[in-house]
């Protein structure tokens, strides 16, 4: 039994989809039905049904589902038991973009030399969805906005660093903050992601009415518009902000209750505690 097929039977389950598991595996649909067709064969029984473009599992599916899982994380672990460092295998990671543009890169640089064998398969998303992914065990760890609710006993949770909340503005204007959110077009950071709540709460504080342009969830394209005269907006200060190419300028908002904490996140007891320290250990020795 090919331990390749099995992995494409459990994306079929999580997905809900053959043409989505074959995107995540970047495999044809055809492909990915093949290899759940000898499956069924191998073992005798139907293991999906199928209903125009979506795929469930059968009760005879669902039962063998937990076991076909440890197969798969037991073959994985096998590269892993076989390095006296235990640092060798796949980590699973999510991040939201200002991690992925600011943080990532010169962590992954530096892993390349501290642990070499440590595969990275990084996953975009916004907070609330790569939370999501992580407690239905998709993810073993993402770095995210900690969360605004007090998380369950078995996560981890390492806060990593904080941003303050900055008003960001063309280079040109010369307005005042409250004059420049009062009377120039809002760029709103989305008020539903939970950045955008810390920055929708001074507004609401300051009691200040804007005229809202847009609402987005891209920090950096919030800042190209900015940065184009299109208006104002309040955004955290993230790595690379300031860096000039967004023709900005940013003025720090004072208050601890506007800053933007960035943390990782795990489950306590996933099998992979090396490669996680290993990622965080890295991290830190970036923001050293």
């Amino acid at each position: 039994m090919d331990i390749r097929f099995i992995s494409s039977l459990i994306e079929v389950v999580d997905t809900g989809s053959i043409a989505a598991a074959a995107r995540n595996q970047m495999l044809t649909p055809a492909a990915v039905s093949q290899r759940i067709k000898a499956l069924e064969n191998s073992l005798a029984c139907k293991l999906l049904n199928r209903a125009g473009h979506s795929a469930t599992p059968t009760s005879e599916c669902l039962k063998i589902l937990p076991r076909l899982k440890r197969l798969v994380s037991e073959v994985d672990a096998l590269q892993s038991d076989l390095d006296e460092t235990g640092l060798s295998g796949e980590l699973k990671l999510g991040a939201i973009s200002t991690v992925l543009t600011g943080l990532l890169p010169s962590t992954i640089q530096y892993l390349t030399t501290s642990a070499p064998n440590l595969s990275l398969q990084i996953f975009p998303g916004t907070s609330a969805y790569l939370y999501k992914q992580l407690v239905e065990k998709k993810l073993d760890v993402i770095i995210i906005v900690t969360p605004p609710f007090i998380c369950p006993k078995y996560l981890k949770i390492t806060p990593l660093y904080s941003e303050k909340l900055g008003f960001v503005c063309s280079l040109e204007n010369k307005l005042n903050v409250e004059e420049s959110l009062i009377t120039m077009p809002f760029i709103q950071y989305d008020r539903s992601a939970w950045g955008g709540a810390i920055a929708d709460s001074y507004l609401i504080d300051k009691d200040i009415h804007v005229k809202p342009l847009c609402e987005i969830d891209a920090l950096e394209s919030i800042a190209l518009m900015v940065g184009r005269g299109m208006g104002v907006s309040l955004m955290p200060i993230f790595k690379g902000l300031e860096e000039g190419k967004h023709n900005i300028k940013v003025l720090p908002i004072s208050g601890s209750k506007y800053l933007r904490h960035i943390s990782l996140i795990s489950h306590l007891k996933v099998g992979k505690e090396p490669l996680i320290k290993a990622l965080l250990d890295a991290i830190l020795q970036d923001n050293q």
